[in-house]
């Protein structure tokens, strides 16, 4: 679950990290009466959408004086901004936030995020703020800096004491290596607090005022923790996600919209993830990601049925089912009831491999359903097979 950057604030805040002051504006005349609220002579108006590149895009701008901020809010709000992260379809702004100005001295990159490998968060910082960490990596990589965080302790004193000096914060002004400790270490009891996945702070300031402020924030928060944090689904902007993500996630169904045009069902994401790769290498182009999970049952597939062919874009469906805990002859009889309860009429491509394979391949060749639901050997049989139908 993603939210704004103006919540990402609010709630770092709580966590007493330094964040500049703003209020979040629906319209031009909020957006005027909170730059007035906030006062100074300098605003920036920054649109709210779930992506970043805002400012390459134009969704970010400064202001001096009230006029620059009735007419940059006027621009942002109602237009289709597009970002690398937005794609070329764009994301339509709804609402802005209203800063004050900064007197910006240094930027830095901070991030934190879970390290599946060392099962601990990592924090990532640079000199390097303002750039995509991406960027950073291919070219000066050695201007990354990492500290692994022990889950027993949690983030210690002189790490972050190590990352302020690995940062030279001394070099730009020695007095501010202790706010600059304070707030990483401020930084990471939020993440932890709030169950985040993901926090990134870019980019991260050092003031002509003396302060060490978070400038941009953006959060992620684990689903899988949100039953430890009441209202939580307040902060979750519907009009910002896919709606077919949004009806996955009620059924338990992992879902993800792509641009293609051959569905995916298949159990387990390592396997999901290779078969739109396979896909993807016999010339096809799959519409989603979609993982059932282990415990693949006749509702989850008719209900994953509806969710895929719900994409106009969809012409032909990919089955793709390991049977180890799951016994395939179960999910192939699923697989025919669920395509005839959903009165399917797109082709649909099944590969079961596992436990009573065999089982199930008779099933499925005498269901009735002729070559409506078809029988692959092996997964590049698969593919091949449902790139031929699209």
């Amino acid at each position: 679950m993603k939210i704004h950057e103006y919540q990402a604030k609010e709630m770092l805040s709580r966590y007493d990290v330094p964040v500049p002051r703003g209020q979040v504006a629906f319209d031009v005349d909020q957006a005027v009466k909170a730059a007035e609220s906030l006062g100074g002579s300098v605003w920036v108006v920054k649109a709210q959408i779930h992506a970043g590149g805002r400012g390459k895009g134009g969704g970010v701008k400064v202001s001096k004086g009230m006029e620059e901020v009735r007419g940059n809010a006027q621009n942002i709000l109602g237009m289709t901004l597009v970002t690398h992260q937005t794609g070329p379809e764009g994301q339509l702004v709804k609402k802005v936030l209203i800063e004050e100005g900064m007197d910006i001295k240094k930027e830095f990159y901070m991030s934190m995020l879970v390290d599946r490998e060392t099962q601990s968060v990592v924090v990532l910082a640079s000199t390097e703020g303002g750039m995509e960490i991406e960027e950073v990596a291919a070219r000066t990589p050695e201007k990354i800096l990492r500290e692994t965080i022990d889950p027993a302790t949690g983030m210690l004193p002189f790490q972050a004491l190590r990352l302020a000096y690995g940062l030279k914060v001394h070099e730009h002004d020695p007095k501010l290596i202790r706010p600059m400790t304070k707030l990483l270490m401020n930084s990471y009891q939020a993440f932890i607090g709030e169950d985040c996945s993901l926090l990134e702070v870019n980019p991260l300031v050092l003031t002509g005022d003396g302060r060490a402020l978070a400038l941009d924030a953006k959060v992620t928060f684990d689903d899988s923790a949100s039953f430890r944090h009441n209202g939580r689904d307040q902060l979750r902007d519907l009009d910002e996600e896919e709606t077919l993500e949004i009806e996955a996630s009620e059924h338990d169904l992992n879902y993800i919209k792509l641009d293609g045009n051959i569905g995916c069902m298949v159990n387990g994401a390592g396997l999901a993830m290779g078969t739109m790769d396979i896909i993807k290498a016999n010339g096809g182009e799959p519409a989603n990601f979609l993982d059932v999970g282990g415990g693949v049952t006749q509702e989850r597939v008719a209900k994953a049925f509806v969710i895929i062919t719900k994409d106009p874009n969809v012409k032909a469906i990919l089955i793709n089912i390991f049977g180890g805990i799951v016994r395939c002859d179960v999910v192939a009889k699923g697989v025919v009831d669920a395509f005839k309860d959903v009165g399917l009429t797109i082709p649909v491509i099944v590969r079961l491999e596992g436990t009573n394979s065999d089982i199930a391949r008779d099933i499925i060749n005498n269901s009735g359903m002729g070559d409506k639901i078809q029988m692959a050997e092996g997964l590049t049989d698969a593919a091949r097979k449902t790139v031929a139908l699209v």
